[in-house]
C-alpha cells in the first residue's frame, strides 16, 4: 500500500463542495419547516386549537437535543484521541463527518419518515434523529480510526446514512419494533457496518505503524473527558425521542442506573483480569459506557430499576472481556482491525440490549403498563399484536440490521479500496501529520521515528 499519494489539496476540497451542493440543492427543493416551526401553521394552531407556546414541541425536546448534540461532538470526539499521535484526526473528522451526516440524513429519513406533500418537513424531533444517525457513523468511524483519510470517510458517511436510513424505515415503520434508544439502529448498525468497512480494508503490514498506535498518559487523560460527556448526557440519548412525561422519565432512571451498574463493573473486570491487579484506561474509557448501549432497546419499557442494574454489570463485564480477549483474536483470525474496540463498546452490548428488548416485549401486558401500553407498545395496546408477537418482530429486527450492517459495510468497504482516494500507507496510520499542519514538536518527532525505523523496522518508539 506504499507510493500512494495522500495529498488532499483538489480531493477533498471537490468532494466538499460537489457534497454540500447537493445537499443545499436537495433541501432547495424538498425541505420545509413543519407545523409547529412554520410561522403561519404554528399561529393556526394557537388560534384555531387554543394552544400556548410553551406547547410547542420545541420546549420539550430542545434540551435532549443540547445533550445528544454535545455527545455527537464532543463525547465522540474526544473519546477518540487517545492515539498518541492522531488527536487532531480523531476530533477533526469526527467534526467534519458529522457535520455532513446530520444533513444528509435529514433528507434520507426526511424521504422515508415526513415526506408529504412533495416536501420534507423538519422540526426539533429531525434535528434529533439526525444526530442519532451520526452517532452510528462515528461508531464505524471508531474501527477504522487512524487508517482512512478524510476523503474516505465522507464517502463513507454517505452510503452510511443512506443505509441506515433505509435499515431504520425497515424495523420502525415496517416491522413496528421498538428501539428508542438505538440498540439496533444505532449501535449495532454502526458496530457491524464499521467492523465490515475495517475488514475489507485489511492492512496485513499494519505492524509497520504500530509504534503510533497506542496512547500515552495525557491522551488518556483527553480521552476520558469524551467519557464522561458520553456517561453524563447518555440518559437522555436513550430518551429523547420517547413519549414525553412517564416514559421519559424511565428512559432516563433506567439508563442512569444501567450505566453506574455498569462502571462498577469495569472496575472489577479490569482488576481482575490484569496482572497485578491492576486497572486500564482503556476499559474504563469504554466499558463503563456500556451501561447505556445494552437499555437503548429496553429502556422505555418496564425494566424496572434492578434490572437495568443486573443489565449494566453484563454489559460491563461484556465489554471489558472483550476488550482483553476478543479483539486480539478479531484481529489475528478474523482480520478485523478494530481501533477503538467499537465491537466491545457497542457491537456485543447492543446485541445483548436488542436480545433484552426481546424479552421485555414478551412480558408486556397491560396489568403492567395500564393505559400506558399504547405509548411504549401502541400495535400491543390495540389487539393488533400480542407480545409473544411483538417479541418476535424484535428478534426478527436484531437479524435485519445485522444483515443490512454486515453486507453494507462490506460493499462500502469495497468502494473505500478504490485507488486515488488519498488513504495513508501501512507505515503512515495513526499520524496526524500525514493530512493536518501540526506543531514544530510533532513534526520533529515524526521525522525522528521515520529516521529511526528507516534503520531499524523492528525498533518501536513510545511517544
Amino acid at each position: 500500500m506504499s507510493g500512494r499519494s495522500t495529498s488532499l489539496r483538489l480531493k477533498l476540497p471537490l468532494l466538499c463542495v460537489f457534497l454540500q451542493f447537493l445537499t443545499i440543492l436537495l433541501f432547495s427543493i424538498f425541505v420545509s419547516y413543519d407545523d409547529q416551526t412554520s410561522p403561519k401553521l404554528w399561529h393556526d394552531q394557537l388560534s384555531s386549537r387554543n394552544k400556548t407556546h410553551l406547547e410547542n414541541e420545541f420546549y420539550v425536546r430542545y434540551p435532549s437535543f443540547q445533550d445528544v448534540h454535545t455527545m455527537i461532538f464532543v463525547g465522540f470526539g474526544f473519546l477518540m484521541t487517545f492515539l498518541k499521535r492522531y488527536s487532531y484526526g480523531s476530533v477533526g473528522f469526527n467534526f467534519a463527518i458529522a457535520a455532513f451526516a446530520i444533513q444528509w440524513s435529514v433528507l434520507i429519513q426526511g424521504f422515508l419518515h415526513s415526506f408529504h406533500h412533495g416536501k420534507i418537513h423538519v422540526g426539533i424531533e429531525s434535528m434529533i434523529n439526525a444526530d442519532f444517525c451520526s452517532g452510528a457513523v462515528l461508531i464505524s468511524f471508531g474501527a477504522v480510526l487512524g487508517k482512512t483519510s478524510p476523503v474516505q470517510l465522507l464517502i463513507m458517511t454517505l452510503l452510511e446514512v443512506t443505509l441506515f436510513g433505509l435499515n431504520e424505515y425497515l424495523l420502525l415503520s415496517i416491522l413496528g419494533a421498538k428501539d428508542a434508544g438505538g440498540s439496533m439502529t444505532i449501535h449495532i448498525f454502526g458496530a457491524y457496518f464499521g467492523l465490515m468497512v475495517s475488514r475489507m480494508l485489511y492492512r496485513p503490514q499494519l505492524d509497520k505503524s504500530r509504534e503510533r498506535d497506542g496512547s500515552t498518559y495525557h491522551s488518556d487523560v483527553f480521552a476520558m473527558i469524551g467519557t464522561l460527556f458520553l456517561w453524563l448526557f447518555w440518559p437522555s440519548f436513550n430518551s429523547a425521542v420517547t413519549a414525553p412525561g412517564d416514559d421519559q422519565q424511565r428512559t432516563v432512571l433506567n439508563t442512569y442506573f444501567s450505566l453506574a451498574a455498569s462502571t462498577l463493573a469495569t472496575f472489577a473486570a479490569s482488576a481482575l483480569v490484569n496482572a497485578e491487579g491492576r486497572l486500564d484506561m482503556v476499559h474504563v474509557q469504554n466499558a463503563a459506557l456500556a451501561g447505556g448501549v445494552i437499555v437503548g432497546t429496553s429502556g422505555e419499557m418496564m425494566l424496572t430499576p434492578f434490572g437495568a442494574m443486573i443489565a449494566g454489570v453484563l454489559a460491563g463485564w461484556v465489554s471489558t472481556l472483550g476488550f482483553k480477549f476478543l479483539t486480539p483474536i478479531l484481529s489475528s483470525r478474523l482480520k478485523v482491525q478494530d481501533t477503538c474496540g467499537v465491537h466491545n463498546l457497542h457491537g456485543m452490548p447492543g446485541v445483548l440490549g436488542a436480545f433484552l428488548g426481546v424479552l421485555m416485549a414478551s412480558l408486556a401486558t397491560p396489568e403492567i403498563y395500564g393505559d400506558g401500553l399504547a405509548d411504549v407498545f401502541p400495535l400491543v395496546a390495540s389487539g393488533n399484536r400480542t407480545a409473544a408477537y411483538q417479541s418476535f418482530f424484535q428478534l426478527v429486527g436484531l437479524f435485519i440490521t445485522l444483515a443490512v450492517a454486515l453486507i453494507g459495510g462490506s460493499l462500502a468497504g469495497i468502494v473505500l479500496k478504490t485507488n486515488g482516494l488519498a488513504s495513508p500507507s501501512d507505515t503512515q496510520c495513526f499520524e496526524d501529520q500525514i493530512y493536518w499542519e501540526v506543531p514544530p514538536d510533532h513534526y520533529q518527532v515524526f521525522h525522528c521515528m521515520e529516521a529511526v525505523r528507516a534503520q531499524d523496522p523492528a525498533t518501536e518508539m513510545d511517544v
